[in-house]
């Protein structure tokens, strides 16, 4: 398993808020956490950073070679469950950063399986030669609205509260985690991202660039199209391959 990754700022804003992590416990078996911190200049980085670390350290102080399906979902689960706590717990003892939180996408990668647990915005999609497939469902407003019908997906791509979100890490003493296992072909590749990309870089432009196969060069080139493309927000890469 091959892992690239890239975190920038992007154009407009004056910190990066985001913050990830990689990881791999074999040449098959391979990690990622990724998160977008939210609250003011110093609550965001701390949110997002706090999370990472704890997420991280719990998949490597718990997974264990053959873990059956269950248990790798009870690990995540766990795992964005105590980084919930340990967010909402932190802010609550610092006046200055309540209401501070994070979005979180995270994958374990085995045999073909990538396990994913996800709360707010940040995505995971899987990527081939000639299709793409968001795995997640934003918990946003934008999100909640076009899954009732109330907007198109036209609507959505440009609604004013794009950038309100319904879950995430940190906000409430518990957390609702969503869970995700999806199949891999060989030729699949994994994309967690902030919406720095997913708001910059259309589908049809994440599929372009990486429709050649060199996987050492994605996390690079999606950056810079999200920068070209006006770089608004602080913009995070992972790509999983094989």
């Amino acid at each position: 398993m091959k892992i690239v990754a890239k975190t920038d700022k992007g154009i407009v804003r004056d910190s990066n808020q985001d913050a990830y992590a990689v990881g791999e416990f074999s040449d098959e078996v391979v990690w990622s956490v990724v998160c977008d911190g939210m609250g003011g200049a110093a609550g965001g980085n701390i949110a997002s950073a706090l999370a990472v670390k704890v997420i991280s350290d719990k998949i490597n102080a718990s997974y264990r070679e053959n873990m059956k399906d269950a248990s790798i979902k009870n690990m995540l689960d766990s795992a964005l469950t105590a980084a919930n706590i340990e967010v909402f717990d932190f802010a609550e003892v610092k006046p200055e950063l309540q209401g501070m939180g994070t979005t979180v996408v995270c994958a374990i990668v085995r045999d073909n399986q990538a396990y994913i647990a996800h709360a707010g915005d940040s995505r995971a999609y899987v990527v081939s030669h000639d299709s793409i497939r968001q795995i997640t469902t934003d918990h946003s407003m934008v999100q909640d609205l076009l899954s009732r019908g109330k907007i198109t997906s036209e609507e959505a791509e440009n609604h004013p509260n794009k950038n309100i979100i319904t879950r995430a890490v940190g906000v409430d003493k518990s957390i609702e985690i969503d869970f995700e296992q999806v199949d891999l072909n060989d030729d699949d590749v994994l994309l967690l991202c902030t919406d720095g990309l997913s708001n910059y870089v259309s589908n049809s432009e994440i599929l372009d660039i990486m429709s050649d196969g060199k996987h050492y060069a994605f996390a690079d080139r999606l950056v810079n199209k999200a920068n070209n493309n006006g770089g608004g927000d602080n913009i995070t890469v992972v790509i999983i391959s094989k």
